[in-house]
């Protein structure tokens, strides 16, 4: 069983972590940097995955925003609390915006769509969307890394056994779910503010 779990991760595991960082993956980040300690995978392959997902899944908000403001979808993001917030960020501050958007936890979507229907030239966002994916995805691909090292002392000889990959597999999936839980927290408190803040 242990063996066909590997074999999954080492063929789709990078797959899933590209795919999970395309949306809003800090978790997917974490475990791609964790399995990577687990040599499941190169930590290069892991940084390479997530930054290469999280700049897609902007660039593909950005695009939605610049050229399909009345696409039902974007009607759709505009209506979130967080977008008209987003969108005075990015009018007055558009290169610190685009380099710490993704860091926000539920700003993401909208953020990318707000940047679309604002006037920063395409080739600026191309470059600053990348500069942040990649510190993004070094960021937190290195805490799902030391996570590893921390968990393999905490553990010890159990993760050398044969169920290694099954001990790994439930603790990443442990910090990655806790991550995520907390970004929301602090997403939520934020998304309220904005809603208080237009109530006025």
């Amino acid at each position: 069983m242990t063996e066909i779990i590997h074999h999954f991760i080492e063929q789709y595991g990078l797959i899933a972590v590209f795919l999970g960082c395309v949306a809003e993956g800090e978790s997917a980040a974490i475990l791609g940097g964790f399995f990577a300690h687990q040599h499941v995978f190169g930590l290069w392959q892991a940084f390479l995955a997530a930054a290469t997902g999280a700049f897609v899944g902007d660039t593909f908000f950005f695009i939605l925003g610049r050229s399909f403001a009345d696409h039902p979808f974007v009607i759709k993001l505009k209506g979130r609390p967080g977008f008209s917030h987003a969108y005075r960020l990015v009018s007055s501050h558009p290169n610190i915006f685009v380099l710490s958007n993704r860091y926000i936890y539920g700003m993401r979507l909208v953020g990318g769509i707000a940047a679309g229907f604002a006037s920063i030239p395409v080739a600026r966002f191309v470059i600053l969307n990348a500069i942040s994916s990649l510190v993004w995805a070094a960021l937190f691909g290195t805490v799902g890394y030391v996570f590893g090292l921390g968990a393999e002392r905490i553990v010890g000889q159990t993760l050398a056994r044969h169920e290694r990959l099954l001990i790994a597999l439930a603790i990443g999936l442990a910090v990655a779910g806790l991550a995520w839980f907390v970004a929301r927290h602090f997403a939520g408190k934020e998304r309220d503010k904005d809603a208080r803040a237009s109530d006025r």
